[in-house]
């Protein structure tokens, strides 16, 4: 084929992918409404399901605890300013004292396992939640205005994009404030903010914080799986037992940063009811 050949060949594949981009099928869009960015519409095909659900055999969130606040130096990643679907956002660089309301939603399914904004694995069970302007992480407390119940949540991602809408909130945040029963909910928020620790602050006063990873009767597995994931993340593991039930924890931590990030880890092999407990 020669060079002519090759451009003419180019030229008819450009036009066919542009054909499909803009096929029939695709929803129609209205005026007032901006085309989608490459990124925005990255972000709509990226998952594998098309609407979000609550989890088929969804695990009991008894046990969770709520997030618990503590000093982490702001990600590298998901702080800056950005635009989704032509709308301008900054992120707010002195968020003590922020409060904010409006009405909360929730994500579930179609995001678990996929990366948040500011590079975590996403999971629909953590007390996390989305917020369009906070800086990555903050935590916020959740008032649900509709029932008074409250919850700390870890803020790590960005969202939601729907006019009236403040925060998303995770399956598992959604679930203690009583949020999936009715989808949304008229919520207060409010962001809490952890000073810097000086050095004269001793190691032993800082919150300490453990992975619960499982239980079982048989004390033998639990030894050695307890052995196994102590080797694999480079922590320290050890067997509690009580009552003829053996529980495989890794810790203690003292950096909340790092304990999520074990847990992250410890999810992706497999131990997906694994949490966050205060030692």
């Amino acid at each position: 084929m020669n060079s002519i050949q090759k451009i003419a060949a180019l030229i008819l594949l450009s036009s066919i992918i542009v054909g499909c981009s803009s096929s029939p099928s695709e929803p129609e869009k209205t005026p007032t409404t901006p085309p989608l960015s490459q990124s925005d519409r990255y972000q709509e095909e990226r998952y594998d399901i098309k609407n979000d659900v609550a989890p088929d055999q969804p695990m009991s969130v008894e046990h969770i605890e709520e997030a618990i606040p503590q000093y982490e130096a702001y990600s590298l990643g998901g702080n800056k300013n950005y635009t989704v679907r032509g709308q301008r956002y900054q992120i707010i660089k002195d968020p003590k004292g922020f409060k904010e309301k409006g009405q909360a939603s929730w994500y579930g399914k179609k995001f678990h396992g996929h990366l948040t904004s500011n590079g975590e694995v996403y999971d629909m069970y953590s007390m996390s939640a989305a917020h369009k302007q906070l800086p990555l992480p903050s935590y916020v407390k959740v008032t649900n205005t509709d029932n008074g119940k409250s919850t700390v949540v870890r803020v790590n991602d960005r969202g939601p994009f729907h006019p009236g809408r403040i925060i998303d909130l995770s399956f598992a945040a959604a679930t203690k404030l009583d949020v999936i029963k009715t989808g949304t909910a008229n919520v207060e928020i409010e962001v809490i903010t952890v000073e810097k620790p000086t050095s004269q602050v001793k190691k032993q006063a800082l919150p300490q914080f453990q992975i619960q990873v499982a239980s079982s009767q048989h004390k033998d597995r639990v030894e050695t799986l307890a052995q196994d994931l102590g080797q694999k993340l480079s922590v320290a593991s050890y067997v509690n037992s009580e009552d003829n039930i053996h529980r495989v924890i890794l810790g203690p931590f003292d950096d909340y940063a790092l304990t999520q990030k074990t847990l992250e880890q410890v999810k992706l092999l497999g131990y997906s009811s694994a949490f966050v407990r205060k030692n």
